[in-house]
């Protein structure tokens, strides 16, 4: 049985090895960003904006407005669980706008690369707690 140290060099040479580089995963190391972004410009970037500040011509018609992204001192404060939620349910499960409409059909992976990749847009920058 490998002991913790010898597991965590394991697994950081595995990364080595199959060429993940800085930035890929996220720093939970749970979502890949790169993975996360293709996602958000598919699903996210009508409304949200390729930036995440939610200033789209579409965001302009919407009340409310959809979330900007970019704003590290409200989405820094959100939990991993708290925007699972969201993407799975939609945002009238946490009590913002139904407008926000679920993504029910995108996997646990997915889920986790496209918090991977909101969490890259914060400024100021989001700092694992």
């Amino acid at each position: 049985m490998l002991r913790p140290v010898q597991r965590c060099v394991g697994v950081v040479l595995g990364f080595v090895l199959l060429g993940a580089t800085e930035g890929t995963l996220s720093a939970a190391g749970h979502g890949n960003v790169e993975a996360g972004k293709q996602l958000y410009q598919t699903r996210c970037t009508p409304c949200h904006g390729p930036n995440g500040n939610g200033n789209t011509p579409t965001a302009q018609a919407l009340h409310p407005r959809p979330r900007d992204h970019t704003d590290g001192a409200y989405m820094n404060q959100l939990s991993n669980e708290h925007l699972v939620k969201i993407l799975k349910q939609g945002g009238a499960a946490v009590r913002k706008s139904p407008l926000m409409p679920p993504q029910a059909d995108l996997s646990e992976q997915q889920i986790q690369d496209l918090i991977a990749f909101v969490r890259t847009l914060a400024v100021p920058p989001y700092r694992e707690h």
